[in-house]
């Protein structure tokens, strides 16, 4: 009995090792292992952009700090805060009652001088017909022009007391220099302003179009000057779409750069002003070139190389040397021809020969 349970022992275990071993990779190897599903793209012709990118300020065409011109009490606000307002919109009144009593003052005083200066040339008549009947002497003629030429001068500065006036009156009627948004509101209707105030009323941004300035490197900058210069209306990207509209006259020797300004129209307000956004400059659009996935694009520290899918679905290892990245598409100056299948997704699985189910993306079916 006890050497029947030992062979039945010996059995058993015979029997668990030699399944154990068939389980290793390296007798799945042997037997054929089974194949990997795994995801695919197929290498193509097309376009792809070439774009250098920078770290960019939204920035307004122009910013108003809107100040007053008088001194007065603020009666009434035309604005809400945050309203796009347009140029010559009005925004501000300003107590204009002490400026009209001015005004009326200053016409009085005009209608007086006028008078005076008009009995004056009355006078200086008289006298020059006299002196030609050598009725009055010279000296008195001379003292009358004299006269008249100095109400003259009273005039005109009665003249310009009242257009001061009229244009105090104006000056108390604020309006938007510009079209812009405006910001918060800086005082508060009942306060007394003076032109000599320092701070603002309020500011308004022009936002529509506005601008953004990056910053490239200097090192990159010999293309972009080549094809500014040639006349070329290079796109940049933000959060919006614009163009190049100029660069600076020099040199951050500092940091080594150049800055940049696009314009936009951005009438969609995506843009907004003092944000930080990375502005790609589009310099270049290749033709014809071959493009992959850019998931298919692995790396080591030896290589770059992609996973190419035989006609026996089987794969290789293929070294590739790529150029420009742009939205998922990568291009491949050599190792890979249009055409080509490669692996994007699954490769954690692969090795140099394994056999593959591959799925070509956008494919609803593996590929048989």
């Amino acid at each position: 009995m006890v050497l029947v349970a030992f062979a039945v022992l010996a059995v058993l275990w015979i029997g668990i090792s030699a399944r154990h071993k068939s389980s290793t990779p390296a007798a799945q190897n042997q037997r054929g292992s089974q194949p990997i599903p795994v995801d695919t793209a197929i290498a193509h012709k097309g376009e792809i952009n070439v774009y250098l990118t920078g770290l960019g300020t939204v920035t307004p065409l122009y910013t108003v700090t809107v100040h007053t011109r008088v001194d007065g009490e603020i009666m009434r606000l035309n604005y809400r805060e945050g309203q796009l307002v347009h140029k010559g919109e009005s925004l501000i009144e300003i107590d204009d009652r002490p400026y009209r009593v001015q005004l009326t003052q200053a016409q009085g005083q005009l209608l007086r001088d006028q008078a005076a200066l008009d009995n004056a040339r009355v006078d200086l008549a008289r006298y020059q017909d006299l002196i030609k009947r050598n009725a009055v002497a010279e000296q008195i003629l001379a003292t009358q022009q004299a006269l008249v030429d100095q109400y003259v001068g009273v005039v005109k500065t009665d003249q310009g007391n009242i257009d001061s006036a009229k244009l105090n009156i104006v000056y108390c009627h604020i309006t938007a220099p510009i079209t812009g948004r405006v910001g918060l509101r800086l005082v508060d209707p009942g306060n007394i302003v003076h032109a000599a105030d320092t701070n603002g009323m309020l500011v308004i941004a022009q936002t529509q179009p506005i601008s953004v300035i990056f910053t490239l490197s200097e090192y990159q900058l010999h293309e972009v000057l080549k094809r500014y210069r040639g006349g070329e209306r290079l796109a940049v990207d933000t959060l919006a779409h614009g163009t190049l509209s100029t660069v600076d006259n020099q040199i951050d020797p500092t940091t080594g750069t150049l800055r940049l300004r696009a314009d936009f129209d951005n009438r969609d307000d995506a843009l907004f002003p003092n944000e930080f956004v990375n502005a790609r400059l589009l310099v270049q659009r290749k033709q014809n070139v071959t493009l992959v996935a850019s998931a298919a694009v692995q790396r080591n520290q030896q290589q770059t190389f992609i996973y190419l899918v035989k006609p026996d679905d089987t794969v290789t290892i293929k070294q590739v040397s790529v150029a420009t990245v742009e939205g998922g598409q990568t291009e491949i100056t050599s190792g890979l021809n249009p055409g080509d299948q490669v692996v994007t997704s699954g490769v954690d699985k692969l090795q140099e020969g394994s056999k593959v189910v591959p799925h070509v993306q956008g494919s609803n079916l593996p590929k048989q």
